[in-house]
């Protein structure tokens, strides 16, 4: 399976840079990267096989900046997609693009929305005119407006309380209304080796002041990248599976450009006549929640960043979040609930601080 990954020179797609090398080199990217039986439905003959697959994949990495092994793609112009994944003969796209400064998103609506919503619109009609798959990263900020107390499940209704949370709940629904098949991962609280996160800014700060204050009365739940990005890696390996055990599915395929059904032909290609047989409801199209196991505020993270990197001499101390004045009335709980993906697709999924601790042995 070929698969074009979009931000690739983000957190996520860095991350996943480093996983479909390891895939390459037959080795896993991090200790917990290889699929579990945790689900009793998936066998290890089940595993050996989405391990395989996984090895098959291939990728093109596609940003709007100039970078080694990476394609310029502006997925704001849909002919621009299409005639890349027709170049490429791209089978899937992961979506890891998105304009996401929560704060400066309140003044700029349009180009957050053309960034979270139109764009996402454009992969979806590409991979639908394509018979291809749609991962697409969404956010626990579609949540926030209303208050909760248990974690948040994929069919919960999105109660988004700010332009960036509203702006990815549109692009959810492009996706939802474009008829592409298609995998939606919700996810939290981001962070990795790459780019600018809040552990990078946390180890900085609590090497170099005395003390801190940080809120307590966000509770989430961390996401390191390159767990969700072996997960990513197991969902492809489960759809190409599926694809490899269905008769029809190589022979149906269009044999080219041309003869792809256009973004209005309201006739189901091969491809989704697989997702909606019942071989293909059991892989899920859908969406899913994606973060690491357990729970914490914000307070709870610094101080065990700053414990597992050496700098517990600064003195952190939780504050409310009305002492950080914001334009952004950010989730007071948006723990996600994952039984869902794992069940679906046989994940098993680290614990926040052991995550957090493998993370930071590679920058330490």
């Amino acid at each position: 399976m070929k698969v074009l990954v979009t931000g690739g020179c983000g957190q996520l797609g860095m991350s996943l840079r480093r996983s479909f090398a390891a895939a390459q080199d037959d080795r896993p990217s991090s200790q917990d990267d290889r699929p579990s039986s945790q689900d009793d439905r998936h066998s290890a003959q089940d595993d050996n096989v989405i391990l395989n697959e996984v090895k098959n994949l291939t990728a093109v990495f596609s940003d709007v900046i100039e970078a080694p092994d990476t394609t310029y793609l502006d997925i704001t112009d849909l002919q621009a997609v299409r005639e890349l994944v027709a170049k490429e003969n791209v089978e899937a796209i992961i979506n890891c693009a998105a304009y996401t400064n929560v704060e400066a998103a309140e003044d700029n609506y349009d180009l957050a929305e053309r960034l979270n919503a139109k764009a996402v619109e454009n992969l979806a009609v590409a991979m639908r005119e394509a018979g291809g798959l749609l991962v697409h990263i969404s956010t626990d900020y579609v949540f926030g407006k209303e208050p909760y107390n248990t974690p948040c499940k994929e069919d919960q209704k999105g109660t988004p309380t700010g332009v960036y949370g509203l702006t990815k709940l549109h692009g959810e629904e492009a996706i939802l209304h474009s008829g592409v098949r298609h995998v939606i991962i919700r996810t939290a609280w981001l962070y990795s080796e790459y780019c600018k996160n809040f552990v990078k800014t946390m180890l900085q700060l609590t090497a170099t002041k005395p003390s801190l204050k940080v809120v307590f009365d966000q509770v989430g739940t961390p996401t390191y990248a390159g767990d969700l990005a072996a997960a990513i890696m197991t969902i492809l390996g489960s759809f190409a599976a599926a694809q490899d055990d269905s008769p029809s599915a190589q022979d149906d395929r269009p044999s080219s450009q041309d003869d792809r059904p256009s973004a209005h032909d309201d006739r189901p290609s091969a491809q989704d006549e697989v997702c909606h047989s019942e071989r293909s409801e059991e892989s899920h199209c859908g969406i899913f929640n994606y973060s690491n196991e357990g729970v914490c505020s914000w307070y709870d993270f610094a101080k065990a960043i700053a414990e597992y990197s050496g700098h517990a001499s600064c003195d952190i101390r939780p504050c409310h979040s009305g002492e950080f004045p914001s334009k952004v009335l950010r989730p007071a709980y948006s723990v996600l609930d994952k039984t869902k993906i794992k069940e679906t697709f046989g994940l098993r999924i680290p614990y926040w601080v052991d995550s957090l601790k493998e993370c930071l042995s590679k920058m330490l």
